[in-house]
């Protein structure tokens, strides 16, 4: 095998051509806001409430999606879960009422919670031994570019076509490209391949009498403060990013005066960032300490905002999509990488699952909250002031968090004693 490419390299970058389509198609909601309060007579918290409602349904499937994939596998799981989206899209240009749009979103969430870190977290697991934080962020790198090519170009085709065409076109896409390539590309395990992981076998092998305890007693978790203070984080991290950023940041920008060439720049340059970002994360985590990185990755975040409250041109909205695009996603690969180091004896699937759903529900209160406070106000100054307060938050619980080496050396201790 010497010189060869492990086929652990190829399931990620099927991965990824399946993070990037589907989940940047989620991402390309705040483009598609504006023409739809046009066309169906809608408020902007009309519309941010579908995205609130998507994002709740998204989060709660995810400890049940993760179920599904230690049952039928992941392969099932996202194949059909590329095809449900593809569908959903094509049906969506056709719609002619807002109701048609709520249920129809409502659908897509859940095939977007079908194609989600949850179902990338167990891949990597099953296929590296080795490299996982670089993988995780190569996957997570997939958010990245499906933000900075899908989003810009959903703006632009809006722009020179209309939103049904737009939509209507990434619907073909994942029907037609992507489904067919992670249905017959994608394998669950390495075994499926006749070979082993990358990296060989290296994990411990799981005592029988604490694989009995992994089955059996999952809810203990939900009794360890290390696992409050990762997904609490993680909560504010979809609050800020995927709800706040990713759904209010292009109205926020034509609001301040911003062309469009401006705002698809912003958004571009955002996404390309935050490729760098997810991928630095990924590399430095296998190195480094993953709770160290985001401390300051929420530390970076809260100053980047307030760099968009109190400077508003052009150029400064460059500035701030360059240093937010760098945290953006970045958090995701150290909050992944310490829930399979803290809670490696129970099901991954359902810890990310969890976390997964905390992100959403953060996603959720972070889309609905800004649109409400623009409604009310006719500015997002108080949800971006709301924002930095709670990510400080964040920053405290993460350096609250214990070292994984020093539970391992804990636990040999015990079992020592023993």
């Amino acid at each position: 095998m010497r010189g060869k490419l492990h086929y652990a390299w190829v399931i990620v970058f099927v991965i990824f051509v399946a993070f990037l389509a589907v989940q940047g198609g989620r991402l390309a909601f705040g483009a598609f806001m504006e023409p739809w309060e046009n066309d169906f007579s809608m408020d902007r918290g009309m519309t941010s409430l579908i995205s609130t409602i998507s994002f709740i349904i998204y989060g709660v499937t995810q400890p049940i999606i993760g179920r599904l994939v230690d049952r039928c596998g992941a392969k099932v799981i996202l194949s059909y879960s590329t095809l449900l989206v593809g569908i959903c899209f094509s049906f969506i240009s056709f719609v002619t009422a807002p109701w048609q749009l709520f249920i129809l979103y409502s659908i897509v969430s859940i095939g977007v919670g079908g194609a989600s870190n949850v179902v990338g977290t167990v891949l990597v697991v099953n296929w590296f031994n080795k490299r996982r934080g670089l993988a995780l962020g190569v996957l997570e790198a997939g958010f990245g570019f499906g933000q900075m090519l899908i989003v810009p170009g959903s703006l632009l085709l809006i722009y020179y076509f209309d939103w049904r065409v737009t939509i209507l076109s990434l619907g073909l896409f994942l029907m037609v490209v992507v489904f067919p390539i992670v249905l017959l590309a994608l394998k669950n395990h390495p075994s499926d391949k006749g070979i082993l992981p990358f990296g060989g076998n290296t994990e411990k092998p799981v005592a029988p009498d604490e694989q009995e305890t992994n089955n059996t007693s999952i809810w203990v978790v939900f009794r360890m403060r290390k696992f409050w203070f990762l997904m609490l984080p993680f909560l504010i991290c979809g609050f800020t990013t995927t709800g706040l950023m990713d759904t209010h940041l292009i109205p926020y920008s034509n609001h301040h005066g911003h062309s469009t060439v401006v705002t698809s720049t912003a958004v571009s340059v955002l996404a390309a960032f935050n490729i760098i970002g997810i991928l630095l994360s990924g590399i430095i985590v296998d190195k480094w300490s993953s709770r160290k990185v985001l401390v300051f990755l929420y530390i970076t975040r809260a100053l980047s905002i307030c760099m968009l409250i109190y400077m508003q041109d052009s150029t400064f909205l460059i500035i701030f999509a360059i240093i937010f695009g760098l945290v953006d996603f970045a958090t995701v690969a150290p909050t992944q990488l310490l829930a399979t180091q803290y809670f490696k004896a129970y099901s991954i699937g359902f810890i990310v699952g969890c976390l997964s759903l905390a992100h959403q529900i953060g996603s959720a209160l972070g889309a609905y909250v800004p649109g409400v406070v623009y409604t009310i106000y006719g500015s997002y100054e108080l949800a971006l002031y709301v924002s930095v307060l709670i990510l400080f938050g964040a920053v405290i619980m993460n350096l609250l968090l214990p070292e994984p080496e020093q539970l391992e050396t804990l636990s040999e201790s015990q079992s020592y004693k023993k």
